[in-house]
């Protein structure tokens, strides 16, 4: 193989690596408002380093799932140019999925599973989702295509996704956010004989949980953010897994903002495919600690982290640990 030929490869991998570098940016400086009791600030902080630390990735960005519009939080917004050729062009044209701290809340308090995400596909690779609900569904790898459906009830999935996996419902783990708008999901699941995962927030892990045998999660039901959604696709398009996808829209103006979006049919069930296409990265960094990935540790001079990074490409999950010195470069 010629030097040409190798050199997109190449491109790629650095490619990944780099997300990791934004991701941990991110992490680092929300850590420092780990149980504090502000959410704002320590969203404000991951915002800023994570914009800071795109500016020295070799890409010309454009941010197309951001955050803050439902809240006011601060936010890298729809739109958005990022990446060391955002204003100059050159690079690879890339389309970036952000959440820079999802669990503002889990920080602010000190609960685990808070973490810094970022996904990148080409151009056109991610649905736009608008910053509304959205009804989730997700099962892990090595599943038989179509096992568990958005259409289906809870029992009707669980039993399927026991039947495909050799087990009883009792012996299944769905993860479901601890909202009053689940009580029926939760309901259910309990009368069909399953085991519970109730979390306070942060449904990209919820998502993530079902591809990882570590954290003992078989499914994942309910509502969470749409923008949430489209990142979750991403990971899960790159370790491997099933997910599907319904927008929730609370009024008529929620409507029409899909539609300006480019949504024809804004209220039918997207696939994993299509929320996420082409080849996709995926990158999260801890902030604190949870089944997935360990927080931010700090240390005398410095801190370590814990991170993921996936590749669709090449179906690789790697965990990277990093130790930062902040005697030669101070934290972000």
């Amino acid at each position: 193989m010629s030097e040409t030929e190798a050199r997109p490869a190449q491109v790629d991998r650095n490619l990944a690596l780099e997300l990791v570098r934004v991701t941990e940016a991110a992490a680092l400086a929300a850590s420092r408002w780990v149980g504090k009791g502000d959410k704002n600030a320590a969203d404000g902080a991951a915002v800023e380093a994570m914009r800071r630390a795109f500016d020295s990735v070799a890409i010309d960005g454009t941010v197309v799932i951001g955050e803050g519009e439902m809240d006011e939080a601060p936010m890298l917004y729809i739109g958005e140019k990022v990446g060391l050729y955002a204003k100059s062009g050159g690079g690879m044209r890339a389309d970036i999925a952000v959440d820079p701290l999802e669990g503002t809340s889990l920080t602010a308090k000190g609960g685990p599973n808070a973490m810094a995400v970022v996904a990148l596909a080409p151009r056109g690779g991610f649905l736009h989702a608008p910053d509304v609900y959205m009804d989730k569904i997700a099962v892990g790898p090595g599943l038989p295509p179509g096992v568990v459906d958005l259409d289906r009830s809870p029992e009707e999935n669980l039993r399927a996704l026991a039947a495909a996996k050799g087990c009883e419902v009792g012996e299944l783990t769905v993860c479901v956010l601890d909202r009053d708008r689940h009580k029926e999901i939760i309901k259910a699941c309990r009368a069909a004989g399953a085991r519970l995962m109730l979390i306070p927030d942060g449904d990209v892990f919820g998502v993530l949980a079902v591809a990882q045998p570590e954290t003992g999660v078989d499914m994942y039901l309910g509502w969470g953010g749409a923008p949430e959604g489209v990142l979750a696709a991403a990971a899960l398009r790159c370790i491997g897994g099933q997910m599907q996808g319904r927008l929730v829209f609370e009024d008529e103006a929620q409507v029409a903002r899909a539609r300006e979006m480019g949504m024809e049919d804004p209220h039918r069930k997207f696939a994993m495919e299509e929320m996420a296409a082409g080849e996709v990265m995926f990158a999260a960094t801890g902030v604190t600690t949870g089944p997935l990935l360990r927080g931010v540790r700090l240390i005398p001079g410095g801190a370590v982290t814990h991170s993921i990074v996936m590749r669709s490409k090449s179906g690789t999950v790697r965990y990277v640990e990093g130790h930062h010195n902040f005697r030669v470069k101070p934290i972000l």
